[in-house]
Order: structure tokens, then C-alpha cells, then sequence
């Protein structure tokens, strides 16, 4: 099998994706590398804290690497540089990612890890969203919603399980995997989990975000972000 390293998130479609290579066998994953943010030792992404993503990586069965930038990822290529150069070291030259059909994401993927020798991997890729979360229902794979968008699904969708009932209760003019940042999920059983990770969510609370669009536009994006708590 080929040498590579999977890209962890630590939310449903990691777990899918990483589940699909693991099952076809046509690469050996030798980590699952996470960006963290220095600052508060979370997730870029997910705000998922550092403990429970080494649970989950323990879980899995294969090693956790943490690439650590500061906040505002000003030194984040820099980091991801040296993490490619770690692993190709050891033979890797594939990077295993699990987005759907954001080609901007793909594409900036692809312009920084080329050059660096690194084939992307999207195991997800051109399937619909419809698709995938019917491919996560059955996967066997449970997740926890962690993080909504707060114009579009409000704090009572925090920490609910993410299964059929609740996906049918979705506005309708959202993505149905979230796939446009309207939710992130926590993975922490079954299918590709050997044991579960048990955690807690001792509050949620409302953050906010600067960003500035294409057009040179300032728009504020508000999120609903549980706090998390591994449990032993």
C-alpha cells in the first residue's frame, strides 16, 4: 500500500473519508495530521481540544500529529512546510482529505502541497451532499454537533447527534452536510472507532468572526461553539 497521511478535522466527513480508505486498502495511513491553534491547544476548525482528538486518534488505531499556528494562521503554510517535509522523510507523498465539492478548497490544496512533491487525495470528492450523509447514516459512525452557524441553526442543535430525524429537521436551504460551514460535528463512535470517546459539553457560547468577502466586504458570521471536556 501507498504511504500517506490523512487530514483529521475530527467531524463526520473526516471519519467518512477515513473509513472509505481504510476499508479499500489502497493506502497504509501512517497519522492523522490536525492543525491546533497555539493559543488554546483546539482545533483550527472545530475548536475540538487537543485530548480528545488524541482519544480519537487512540480510538482509530493511528497516530496523532499536530501542526501547531497561531490564531490568525499567519505562520500556517510555514508549519504545514515542515510537516510535509516530516513525512515525505518517511516516503509519504499523499495527503487524504475529506471535502465534498468546495473547489476552491481543493484548488488551494492542490497549489500548496504540489510544489511540495504531495498528490491531494479527496476520497469524497463530486459526490452530492445528499450522498455523503446518506453514506454517513450508514456508515455506523456517530457524531455529535459541536459548532452551528448562528443565522441558520441556533444553540439547541448544539451537542445532538447527528442521524436522520435531526437532518430532516434542517432548514431547508442549508447543506445538508454543512458542507458551507452552517455546522462542524465531533466523531466519537462506532464504525471506524474501536472505543468510544466520552466527553462532556460544559457550556456553549456565541463567538464571532471578521471576514472580508471578495468584494472587499466586512461581514460578521456569529457561531454557536460548545466547550468541550474529555471525560475519563
Amino acid at each position: 500500500m501507498k504511504k500517506a497521511v490523512f487530514n483529521w478535522s475530527g467531524g463526520k466527513d473526516s471519519a467518512l473519508a477515513l473509513q472509505k480508505v481504510l476499508e479499500e486498502k489502497e493506502f497504509e495511513v501512517i497519522a492523522l495530521l490536525t492543525t491546533m491553534r497555539e493559543e488554546t491547544s483546539k482545533s483550527s476548525m472545530h475548536e475540538i481540544p487537543l485530548q480528545i482528538l488524541e482519544r480519537q486518534a487512540e480510538s482509530i488505531g493511528i497516530p496523532l500529529y499536530a501542526v501547531t499556528s497561531s490564531t490568525m494562521l499567519k505562520n500556517y503554510e510555514e508549519k504545514m512546510a515542515e510537516a510535509v517535509q516530516h513525512f515525505k522523510e518517511q516516503g509519504v507523498i499523499h495527503f487524504i482529505f475529506g471535502d465534498i465539492f468546495l473547489s476552491d478548497v481543493k484548488a488551494y490544496r492542490e497549489s500548496k502541497l504540489q510544489p511540495l512533491g504531495i498528490a491531494v487525495v479527496e476520497p469524497l470528492w463530486e459526490k452530492t451532499s445528499q450522498e455523503v450523509i446518506e453514506d454517513f447514516l450508514s456508515s455506523g459512525i456517530k457524531s455529535k454537533i459541536i459548532v452551528t452557524q448562528a443565522d441558520i441553526l441556533d444553540e439547541t442543535f448544539i451537542g445532538k447527534d447527528l442521524d436522520a430525524d435531526l437532518i430532516n429537521s434542517f432548514p431547508k436551504n442549508i447543506d445538508v452536510c454543512g458542507e458551507n460551514g452552517e455546522y462542524h460535528t465531533l466523531s466519537y463512535a462506532g464504525g471506524l472507532f474501536k472505543k468510544e470517546i466520552k466527553f462532556s459539553i460544559s457550556e456553549t457560547i456565541k463567538t464571532s468572526f471578521d471576514f472580508t468577502l471578495d468584494t472587499g466586504e466586512k461581514k460578521i458570521f456569529q457561531y454557536w461553539q460548545a466547550e468541550l471536556t474529555i471525560q475519563k
